[in-house]
């Protein structure tokens, strides 16, 4: 049986000011569309979920790729993740420098490597030995960063969590898509933390955290990464579709028991043949099939 293609993007979960929506939207829009034209040529959801976030990280209003906040140290370590419903095949890299665009290298660990994660300095060398072009921290930085930077310098050490309730810019990016061979997949990329510690990994990298996806639904969550982790988000709300719920009603419930732990994501399930958004924060830039929101 043939399946109606699907992608649903999300450009990340924070207070955006009014000011900022028109960027957020436009965003998440030319994203969809990306990976809407994959999926109509005949791709896999997971090559439109690729081109999707690769959208996104090339986007400076998203904090991934281009656009990132600096570590502690002045670097921009960058993180990002894929995984294929059908076969469980993923992909995944963390505190990766000198690359644009993370997502095509979480990929590449999928296929290129056998095993499911690099690290560091490990995963750059295997971008560039990949035929990546190498880019210096600067190309990656928005320049009102490298002034935020200096101030952060300036008033001494800055908890990341703090700026969840803050309108500063918070922009994990995210895509699941079903192909019309009802294949699902995830994808999802980050910049981290504002002033994160050098080495710090949130939750985007990590299976069953930040992305997770099945033969029967798939995740992409956005929001402080420190607790999205702790439990396992993605992997949870897979759980819940494959036993016949949607993720909305009973993760709702589930998120305010976790009162205060400020996380969203987007899923999209097979067994109901819907998608959609379960959000804790403020706002939550995001596009369900044409119908645009900062909810």
């Amino acid at each position: 049986a043939q399946f109606v293609p699907k992608i649903i993007v999300h450009g990340g979960a924070w207070d955006i000011p009014l000011q900022y929506h028109e960027d957020h939207i436009k965003g998440v829009e030319i994203a969809a569309k990306v990976g809407a034209e994959e999926l109509k040529k005949g791709r896999t959801a997971l090559q439109a979920c690729i081109a999707a976030v690769k959208e996104l990280e090339d986007n400076p209003t998203f904090d991934a790729g281009k656009g990132a906040f600096l570590n502690d140290k002045g670097e921009v370590e960058l993180d990002a993740i894929v995984m294929n419903g059908n076969d469980l095949s993923l992909g995944s890299v963390a505190g990766v420098q000198n690359v644009r665009n993370p997502i095509e290298l979480a990929d590449l660990v999928r296929t290129k490597t056998e095993h499911c994660m690099l690290v560091g300095k490990g995963a750059s060398e295997f971008a560039f030995s990949q035929g990546i072009p190498k880019v210096e921290t600067s190309e990656l930085l928005v320049g009102r960063e490298l002034e935020r930077y200096k101030e952060l310098l300036q008033t001494g050490v800055v908890k990341a969590r703090k700026f969840f309730d803050k309108p500063e810019k918070m922009g994990t990016v995210g895509a699941v898509a079903i192909d019309v061979n009802g294949n699902i997949a995830c994808a999802t990329s980050t910049g981290g933390t504002p002033n994160k510690m050098c080495g710090r990994v949130g939750d985007s990298p990590l299976v069953g955290a930040g992305a997770y996806a099945s033969k029967y639904g798939g995740v992409s969550c956005t929001g402080f990464g420190e607790s999205i982790m702790k439990v396992l988000l993605a992997k949870t709300v897979v759980d819940y579709i494959e036993c016949g719920l949607t993720a909305r009603m009973p993760l709702q419930r589930q998120l305010t028991s976790w009162r205060g732990m400020q996380m969203d994501l987007v899923e999209l399930s097979q067994l109901t043949k819907r998608e959609g958004q379960v959000m804790h924060t403020t706002h939550h830039s995001w596009l369900e099939r044409q119908q645009t929101k900062v909810g």
